[in-house]
């Protein structure tokens, strides 16, 4: 069936890996399609995780101003309504947009009134996470999650860490992801990506996330597939990304197909749109072909999607009513 016509949800998805040869091209005209190939889109086979996300640096390069910023978050909003999301929790670092001397509440209030702008010109609606990332301070991550608490009542809905898990340890961000909890800030994860249940189960323990983004090799360790599923602890999974930064050898080998019959609440996501040079509709189609799932299965993450995302109870409700029809009526 033709998955593009399906209305989609979408958890996992960084603003700065995901510019269109449109907007580069439009902000910095002396971009070639060819230069753009080689340096926004990651090969089929990265060496890692830290070789996958170098492509992100050529994204934030290009958002360190207000209309560069405004530029590429509509440019996100008009790829996604090509692709019938209707919701979507778009991540980024303030931190990372401060180079040619935005403050990062500038640039987060430059995000949110943009998002906000979009979701009435689009018709979708979207939350923002902000992140902190691997290799930053302590202080940087305080920094980070503290603006969440100051953003709290715009599209700023939670707190995220991203970046490379296998090179740097957790110490740095305990602080923060204590704070969002004494503060009711709702809170994801990378991990379970560039290492295995040993790195998931340090991440629940010192960050309480109530989800996870990646988590996928939750696989190699019963115990904490059923620990995920006792605790409803919702995983992102982005299965092309993943063959792509060597998590698995071939697309065969993932493990979405064996949490998704554990019961574990996941959905599906892209990562980055343009380092996997991939839309929704292609991991649908990608997971139709390889593991035989059909539109229940995209329902149900769908769902699972909308009862854990960190929207409003009435948000809630008026997805799940879009989703329900959308999927009735195919």
């Amino acid at each position: 069936m033709n998955y593009k016509d399906l209305p989609k949800i979408e958890l996992h998805l960084p603003l700065d890996c995901s510019l269109s040869f449109d907007v580069v091209q439009k902000i910095d005209p002396t971009i070639s399609l060819k230069e753009y190939n080689e340096s926004f889109i990651a090969p089929s086979k990265c060496t890692d995780l830290a070789d996958y996300i170098q492509r992100a640096v050529k994204g934030y390069e290009l958002m360190q101003t207000k209309e560069q910023l405004r530029w590429v978050t509509d440019d996100l909003f008009k790829q996604l309504d090509d692709d019938n999301v209707i919701y979507a929790e778009i991540r980024f670092a303030p931190l990372l947009h401060t180079l040619k001397g935005l403050s990062p509440e500038q640039a987060v209030e430059t995000v949110n009134h943009t998002v906000d702008e979009c979701i009435q010109k689009y018709n979708i609606e979207a939350g923002i996470i902000l992140c902190t990332l691997r290799h930053f301070n302590e202080q940087q991550s305080s920094e980070t999650v503290q603006l969440v608490k100051k953003y709290r009542g715009s599209h700023v809905v939670g707190f995220d860490i991203a970046a490379d898990e296998a090179g740097f340890p957790i110490d740095n961000h305990i602080r923060a992801f204590h704070f969002a909890k004494e503060h009711n800030i709702n809170c994801t994860a990378h991990v379970g990506e560039a290492k295995g249940p040993e790195s998931v189960w340090e991440t629940l323990r010192h960050f309480h996330p109530s989800r996870i983004g990646h988590g996928v090799r939750s696989a190699e360790d019963e115990r904490l597939l059923s620990f995920l599923k006792e605790k409803n602890i919702h995983l992102e999974v982005c299965p092309t990304s993943n063959i792509q930064v060597n998590v698995f050898e071939k697309i065969e080998d993932h493990s979405a197909d064996m949490i998704y019959n554990f019961g574990i609440s996941m959905s599906l996501n892209t990562d980055a749109r343009t380092i996997s040079d991939v839309t929704l509709t292609d991991e649908y189609n990608l997971m139709e072909r390889v593991f035989h799932w059909k539109k229940s299965h995209f329902l149900r993450c769908n769902l699972e999607a909308i009862d854990h995302s960190f929207a409003s109870d009435g948000i809630k409700e008026k997805l799940k009513s879009q989703i329900e029809k959308g999927y009735s009526s195919i």
